[in-house]
């Protein structure tokens, strides 16, 4: 028998295993799709009826759409594009995962063409996590940093 502080010991330690799985599961899918490239992730990862709180940007499309042309349009501008988190921290059933993402610009980004320079994207991004699928996102991308690298500011 375990007793009470057992029984709070293995409750706490089955939380963090979640925990440790949803971490896992958010870098997995932020690492295939946008380090990899891999659009298919985007079906492995979200949940059918996935909200996409905040759009990566304005006229991407709502749910799993916006992800899926953001992803696109920066493989297609930066082919080298990669996502390193800087931080993730959860709890429950969020996750957290402040980023910063780079490439090398040898394709037309936004209207702007390419120039062989370095752009650099920095973003905080929330997940909310049921069930082994991404169910919600809400995100904040540094749009005013990326509109300066891009000349526009």
């Amino acid at each position: 028998m375990l007793g009470w502080f057992g029984a709070v010991v293995a409750a706490t330690l089955l939380g963090m295993d979640q925990i440790t799985r949803n971490k896992h599961l958010v870098e997995s899918f932020i690492q295939e799709l946008f380090t990899k490239g891999d659009l298919t992730a985007l079906d492995r990862y979200l949940a059918p009826g996935f909200v996409n709180h905040d759009p990566p940007f304005p006229g991407a499309g709502e749910g799993a759409e916006g992800l899926r042309v953001a992803a696109e349009m920066f493989r297609r501008a930066l082919p080298d594009w990669r996502t390193e988190a800087d931080h993730y921290i959860a709890e429950g059933d969020l996750v957290v995962e402040h980023f910063h993402a780079f490439g090398t610009r040898t394709g037309e980004l936004m209207g702007v063409p390419a120039d062989g320079t370095t752009l650099t994207l920095r973003g905080i991004q929330i997940f909310r996590i049921a069930n082994d699928k991404i169910v919600e996102r809400w995100g904040r991308l540094d749009d005013v940093g990326l509109q300066s690298q891009l000349g526009r500011t």
